[in-house]
């Protein structure tokens, strides 16, 4: 189950209570599931119960132990808890993960893209070099979200020639990093001068693509393919939910990229997934060591770090930035 599944599995939950007098309330066009913030919380977690809470006129754990009654048993949800003031935890069911790494690697390139939408939409931009390189990552950013196609803002020339000097001074894909990072009310840092090593965030998300791409090249070398599945118990297990956790929000960061006018929100959530991949790594190693022969685990590992690279590729690729299979 996706996060985009399982949100409309907590939607027709929200709208059978209404049909069925158990809640007064408007139904909400769309309900957000989030990974929790803190370990042990499940898989996804909601505040939909607190949402309601006002315009119901009852209490939101109230609201939330209706819905959890009325989610428990649900296909792909193993658990539904309540928690705090009226949160919903859910632990999905065995198989989710695979799932996931199924359907991230059918979508491939167009994995957390919409069908694109035709009506022209315009959006503030930065001035300068920053709204240069702002104004054609979202332009990507919107018609992916399936948003419609952002009317383009004209550029000074000045705007140009500050974008050129800059490009000059630290190459493309450091340059429009550096100025898609900050978020708009954040000011420009521009280094000195681009740095190959894993301390800069630009380096270090294409270094974990290009990590992704070395991956399946040596498993082609010893003779296996990737086939999703089970990737181990233990620390293994928490590191893999932390980094599936990544590529299940991508599609609803594009989301929210693209209606928040914000690429900011999708260089960080590619700086998280690339610094969960090389911590995953380091506990789950997808090749054999040694003389040992692939198991099923080193398949499911190895559709898990494809599907990693997908993500990967596909955000540098909204933002304008190359993904280099070699580094």
């Amino acid at each position: 189950m996706t996060p985009a599944e399982l949100s409309r599995t907590v939607l027709r939950s929200v709208r059978g209570a209404v049909d069925e007098k158990e809640l007064c309330v408007p139904v909400p066009a769309r309900i957000v599931v989030r990974p929790p913030r803190r370990a042990g919380c499940g898989d996804y977690a909601s505040n939909v119960a607190l949402q309601l809470a006002k315009e119901a006129g009852r209490p939101a754990r109230e609201i939330a132990e209706l819905l959890c009654r009325r989610l428990v048993g649900s296909a792909g949800i193993a658990r539904v808890e309540v928690a705090g003031p009226g949160f919903l935890n859910f632990t999905l069911g065995d198989g989710a993960q695979a799932a996931l790494v199924r359907d991230v690697l059918a979508g491939g390139a167009r994995y957390g893209e919409r069908e694109p939408g035709e009506a022209l939409v315009e959006g503030p931009v930065p001035d300068g070099a920053r709204g240069v390189v702002v104004a054609e990552a979202l332009g990507r950013i919107v018609a992916a979200a399936g948003a419609g196609r952002l009317k383009q803002p004209e550029q000074t020339p000045a705007a140009t020639r500050e974008l050129a000097g800059i490009v000059a001074r630290l190459g493309d894909d450091e340059a429009r990093w550096a100025l898609l990072r900050p978020a708009a009310r954040d000011a420009v840092r521009l280094p000195e001068r681009p740095v190959q090593r894993e301390g800069n965030p630009r380096f270090r998300v294409q270094y974990a693509y290009a990590r992704t791409r070395a991956l399946v090249r040596n498993a082609g070398d010893l003779g296996f393919t990737s086939e999703p599945g089970e990737t181990g118990p233990g620390t293994a297990a928490a590191a893999t939910q932390d980094l599936t956790a990544l590529l299940a929000t991508y599609p609803a960061t594009v989301e929210a990229a693209a209606r928040l006018r914000a690429p900011d929100r999708m260089v960080r959530h590619l700086e998280a997934t690339a610094d969960a991949f090389l911590r995953w790594c380091e506990v789950c190693p997808p090749l054999p060591v040694g003389e040992r022969k692939p198991l099923a685990v080193h398949r499911a590992r190895l559709a898990l770090a494809e599907a990693t690279g997908t993500v990967l590729a596909n955000g540098l690729r909204l933002l304008g930035i190359s993904a280099p299979e070699y580094l």
